[in-house]
């Protein structure tokens, strides 16, 4: 098979570009530490509302102003759809998915986590404000994911 002279040269470029994009990825994910997740919590997505506390999701006060809030994020809803808390709670929030994935985010807080079947994804927060925080999926999750959303009232 004969190659023209531009096509080597474009091809040897191109080779050169992926091996430094793969030795730029691998030099940075050891020198920042980025590693998969080994030490996450797993959860059977087929047995998800038959787990505890997953078959019971809502809001436990685990102590003054400190909070467990389990949600189970599926096509097109977030279980429980409205949580009540009081303003300077410091809340741990576990979710997880039996179906696909979903993603758990209100906006200016810093909320964001992606929500992948078979794991269970935390994130801690405290609430200063008090107010309407409104809670969405941001992974596409189906035809109707823009109607899937909740609502954490900070009273």
């Amino acid at each position: 098979m004969h190659l023209h002279a531009a096509e080597k040269i474009w091809l040897r470029a191109g080779v050169i570009m992926l091996g430094c994009f793969m030795a730029i990825i691998t030099v940075l994910a050891l020198v920042d530490g980025v590693v998969p997740p080994s030490s996450g919590t797993t959860i059977d997505p087929n047995l998800v509302s038959k787990t505890p506390p997953f078959d019971h999701p809502g809001l436990h006060r685990i102590g003054d102003h400190e909070y467990e809030a389990y949600y189970v994020a599926q096509v097109f809803s977030f279980t429980p759809s409205e949580m009540h808390l009081p303003v300077h709670s410091r809340v741990v929030f576990y979710v997880t998915s039996p179906d696909v994935v979903h993603g758990f985010s209100v906006p200016k807080t810093g909320i964001n986590v992606m929500v992948i079947p078979g794991w269970v994804s935390s994130v801690r927060y405290t609430f200063h404000q008090p107010g309407t925080y409104l809670l969405l999926c941001n992974e596409y999750c189906g035809a109707s994911h823009h109607l899937m959303s909740g609502k954490i009232i900070v009273e």
